[in-house]
Parts: C-alpha cells; structure tokens; sequence
C-alpha cells in the first residue's frame, strides 16, 4: 500500500527542507511542493488562478499514485485550513493509499527567528513576518498530526514522520 504524506505548515517553519530530506529517506519516494504549482510572476490569487493550482497539485498527485515507482508520495503546502486539505483528498484516488496529514508547527519566538533571518538577508520582505506569524493559530485547529520543529533537526522531524 502507497503512502501519501500531505505536510503543511507556516511559511519558514521547515516544510521544503524536511520534505527534501523525507525524499531521500523513504524508498521509491516522489515530492511535490505546491508552490511549484502557483511559481507566477505577478503572483495573483483570484479564484481563477486557486482552481488552476488546486486541479494541478490533484492531478500530479493522482499521477504519482498511480505510478507502480512510487510508494511514498510526499506533498507540502501552506494549506492552513481544513478545507484546503479536504478539497485535495477529495480529488485524489486513494483506494490502495494511507494517508498521513502532517501540520509542521513551532511557538511564535522560533518562527520569528527564522523569518528575521531571511529578512535580514533580503531574502524575504518584511510583510512576510507578520503573514506567517497570522497562521500559526490556524494549524492547531485542523485536523492532522501536529510535530513542533523547535529546536529539533531536520533527522529528528523526519524520523516522527516515519514513525507514523
């Protein structure tokens, strides 16, 4: 049986990095960041352009599930609220798959942290602080296993995850 590992979480709490590392770590595995799927430059979000990135993240995902190569399917996301999750899952042809639902956490001083750090390397503006602090309260409330990556390395992150 395939598993699907969908890994959300705040900007800058580890998403990319940790799944980068899961990806080496579990046999015959896939990853899929949904940013790669809204990559536009001026970035718009109308309901146009989240119908178009939804029904794209759904159709690689299906893609990869059916593929006899992978077993594990690793997908990241911001997805801060249930309904976005529900909306994937919904879309996806999970019969021979076990679906693991993953929100990467941390309190608000370790994602100040690593937020100011970008900032003061121009890497990230500003307004990115105060969008990403926003949804941190939001995580708690969905329905997923929760892994607070404070003080934590990204072996240590990933080990929980296979855990599951």
């Amino acid at each position: 049986m395939k598993k699907l590992y969908l890994i959300g979480g705040t900007m800058w709490i580890g998403k990319t990095t940790v799944c980068q590392h899961l990806k080496k770590e579990l046999f015959n595995s896939v990853f899929l960041d949904g940013d790669w799927c809204w990559d536009a430059s001026p970035f718009q979000v109308t309901d146009e352009t989240k119908c178009v990135v939804m029904d794209n993240i759904t159709h690689m995902l299906n893609n990869f599930i059916r593929c006899p190569a992978y077993e594990n399917i690793i997908f990241c996301w911001v997805m801060h609220e249930q309904s976005i999750i529900d909306a994937i899952l919904e879309k996806l042809d999970l019969s021979d798959c076990r679906v693991r639902c993953i929100s990467l956490i941390a309190g608000e001083e370790a994602v100040r942290e690593r937020i100011a750090s970008d900032i003061a390397k121009r890497i990230r503006t500003p307004d990115a602080m105060e969008r990403s602090l926003a949804r941190l309260p939001l995580y708690q409330k969905l329905n997923t296993v929760k892994i607070d990556t404070a003080g934590k390395s990204v072996q240590e992150i990933c080990g929980e995850i296979r855990a599951l």
